[in-house]
């Protein structure tokens, strides 16, 4: 895929108009205080992962409608000193895989949370937590349409919830320091990523690689490909649901929630990203309220910039929480 998008001059100043009902904040406001109703009950159990310099936690949580989310908490060996805390989400798909796929922010002296992503874990890499409740609506293949026709069934509602619950979980572990909790992912796990930098205050840093999940119309009528092709194919076969879907998706755009966000952020773009395209992405970053950087990988797809974006994550997370 060569370049197919705005010009990277033109991205750079693209503030798409967004579109947003008028009881978003009450939506969530709602949705969070549903799920506050079940304990939090975070279980931190020892794990062997047969890794000598790091520690690992198998850990249970209650998400949304109080269901049990796994993750992984791995601290350098031997820490007694609260520490610094990067929460990763994942990937479309993907699941939290095993300990040693998580080494990174580890080594790096912090700590690390993995949470699994509801129903997903069964492309890539494996999960261990289930999504006990489904969509009404017939729905493609995936996630995207699941619940699509009312937000309050749509399956990210259930998701952006788990992940802001995760934070919560984290922070109540005694060596984790609460005021010194960075968010991360990349593609899905971005999106989750800007949800939550959105949804929940006190954040040190909110980390975004190639984010999807954000600018869904655009996405729609500019790529053909997965996942924002599944919202295509639905609306292909229900032609008369267009304006309630992408009524309900406003919801989980990704630049309703960058306008509410306050931590610093590290954002990247791959400018032939044919997956998450261009454009998106930098919808989002321009909406962002808070401070905030973009990594820019001219030649790449959706893969981004890989190990060398991770050397630029790394050094961020030094420098936002250096001293703390």
């Amino acid at each position: 895929m060569a370049l197919f998008d705005k010009p990277l001059a033109e991205l750079r100043d693209y503030r798409p108009e967004r579109h947003e009902e008028s009881d978003f904040d009450e939506f969530w406001s709602r949705t969070l205080a549903e799920a506050a109703q079940f304990p939090l009950d975070p279980r931190f159990e020892p794990y062997d992962a047969a890794l000598r310099l790091v520690d690992v936690y198998d850990v249970r949580f209650s998400g949304w409608g109080g269901h049990r989310v796994a993750g992984w908490f791995i601290v350098p060996a031997g820490a007694t000193e609260q520490l610094p805390t990067v929460v990763h989400y994942i990937g479309y798909g993907g699941g939290r895989g095993f300990p040693h796929d998580w080494l990174t922010t580890a080594v790096a002296g912090f700590a690390a949370f993995v949470m699994d992503t509801r129903g997903q874990g069964s492309a890539g890499t494996p999960g261990d937590t289930p999504d006990p409740v489904g969509g009404a609506n017939p729905q493609t293949p995936g996630f995207m349409t699941r619940g699509v026709l009312d937000p309050d069934d749509y399956y990210y509602r259930r998701v952006f919830t788990d992940a802001v619950r995760a934070v919560e979980a984290v922070a109540s572990h005694p060596l984790v320091d609460e005021s010194s909790i960075v968010v991360a992912g990349g593609s899905q796990g971005g999106g989750i990523t800007q949800a939550v930098a959105g949804l929940r205050p006190g954040l040190a840093g909110a980390v975004m690689d190639v984010p999807f999940l954000t600018g869904y119309r655009r996405a729609t009528e500019i790529v053909d490909t997965m996942p924002y092709g599944e919202i295509v194919k639905y609306l292909s076969i229900h032609r008369d649901h267009e304006e309630q879907v992408f009524r309900t998706l406003s919801y989980f755009d990704g630049m309703n929630f960058a306008v509410r966000g306050s931590a610093p952020a590290l954002y990247s773009v791959a400018l032939m990203d044919s997956t998450c395209p261009p454009s998106t992405v930098f919808g989002s970053f321009n909406h962002y309220a808070g401070p905030k950087e973009i990594r820019v990988w001219p030649y790449n797809k959706h893969e981004g910039g890989q190990t060398f974006q991770t050397r630029e994550q790394l050094r961020w997370l030094r420098d936002v929480l250096k001293g703390r």
